[in-house]
């Protein structure tokens, strides 16, 4: 090969180089609720960020409404690689062993968003996000969604007003636990599959923030809603942590920026999107909506808390222990 071949050959390398390098890394998030509801907007403003603050070298693709996989492929899909990332409700975790994040779902454990976010803030939260790193996962952020409240076609003012009841619940041995202290039948569903469950009475009510009962128009064959502020419904934003430690440092600096800034603004709407999405709802006009009474609180409160209790050996007691420290829960004096 003589001298001009071998330049010739240089240069078309290191035009396909640059070339190769031009292109964006795809982000592909995927999620199961609305664009519209907290965590929809928590990722569109994560990929207007991350897009910006990296001048275009990441691109990311957002998949909403259970369009590229349902709430029970994602997580196996991100540990493949087929996505690199989702957020998943915190109930999710269980299936993989890892326990710990089901202490979210305990009733009643959160009165507030300051006692929430002592724990997701705080030590206990990285500890949870640490123990998903032997399953290929890294945590990035913890999403509010809100305090969830009962929906069905009766008013559910009192535990004994869940009895038999077909109560839909995402996957979870703790929620399962819930409802069969109040003496409903739990059923694990879809939450795409919801609605029309609700709809054709497969199931007769079921539990969420009042987002998601606006968005899925859940509100619309549900003639009761009980404001009960009994659960809390959030996500953990996560990786495929090969993916993330594959990254350019810098790159990665500018997505954790990114992420860290998108968490702000997802946590500090939620709030006043579940209290629009409910005003929403009454304006409908469609389901009769309750606040609770401190005394019928209390009563609901008493039925529930033995769940702390009973699942106490499946989270790790020293988890809820943990938790009951930061929040300043006190279960002997309720």
């Amino acid at each position: 090969m003589n001298i001009r071949s071998v330049i010739a050959a240089l240069l078309t390398a290191g035009v396909v180089a640059l070339a190769q390098a031009a292109e964006p890394v795809v982000i592909k998030f995927s999620h199961v609720v609305a664009d519209d509801t907290p965590k929809g907007k928590g990722a569109a403003k994560f990929k207007e960020l991350a897009e910006k603050y990296t001048g275009g070298a990441v691109k990311v693709e957002i998949y909403a409404n259970s369009t590229l996989y349902k709430d029970k492929e994602e997580m196996e899909a991100l540990q493949l690689g087929a996505v690199q990332m989702i957020a998943p409700s915190l109930a999710k975790f269980g299936p993989l062993g890892v326990r710990t994040f089901e202490v979210f779902d305990l009733p009643y454990i959160f009165d507030n968003a300051e006692q929430l976010h002592k724990v997701t803030t705080g030590e206990l939260g990285k500890k949870m996000f640490a123990s998903l790193e032997p399953k290929g996962i890294r945590g990035l952020a913890f999403w509010d969604n809100g305090f969830k409240s009962f929906s069905a076609n009766k008013p559910l003012n009192a535990p004994a007003d869940f009895r038999g009841l077909k109560m839909r619940i995402q996957s979870s041995k703790v929620l399962e636990a819930q409802m069969r202290a109040l003496g409903a039948l739990p059923q694990v569903m879809a939450f795409s599959e919801v609605y029309q469950a609700l709809q054709t009475g497969v199931v007769d009510g079921t539990e969420n923030p009042h987002s998601n009962l606006y968005t899925q128009k859940m509100y619309e064959v549900q003639k009761n809603i009980t404001v009960s502020d009994h659960g809390y419904l959030g996500y953990a934003v996560i990786t495929n942590k090969r993916f993330w430690d594959g990254l350019e440092p810098t790159l990665r600096e500018q997505l954790e920026k990114a992420m860290a800034e998108a968490t702000a603004y997802a946590n500090g709407i939620a709030k006043e999107e579940n209290e629009k999405a409910l005003e929403a709802v009454r304006a409908s006009g469609k389901s009769e909506i309750h606040v609770l009474s401190p005394e019928e609180r209390a009563a609901l409160k008493k039925a529930l808390l033995p769940v702390h209790e009973e699942m106490a050996s499946r989270i790790g007691k020293e988890t809820i222990e943990a938790v009951y420290r930061e929040t300043g829960f006190d279960p002997s004096k309720q």
